[in-house]
């Protein structure tokens, strides 16, 4: 279980990295759902706000604010 947790933080560390390198302008909802898709993850509009939800999965709250502290904390590469 520990394993399928340190895996799925490598994934969505890895596209939201990816994300936070392009500018907002070009970003697209399609490329959000396929990286929800490669994330277990099932991407959903409430409101004016795009949530990903991660079934099935044994996400505590401690956890997933460890990974977007981690996520927060990598640096973005200029230039």
């Amino acid at each position: 279980m520990r394993l399928r947790a340190q895996n799925l933080l490598v994934e969505v560390s890895t596209h939201w990295v990816k994300c936070k390198i392009k500018r907002i302008e070009n970003w697209s909802l399609t490329s959000l759902q396929q990286g929800s898709v490669k994330t277990g993850g099932r991407l959903v509009k409430h409101a004016r706000y795009y949530w990903l939800l991660l079934g099935e999965s044994h996400l505590t709250r401690r956890l997933f604010g460890t990974m977007l502290r981690r996520i927060w904390a990598l640096q973005v590469p200029t230039g």
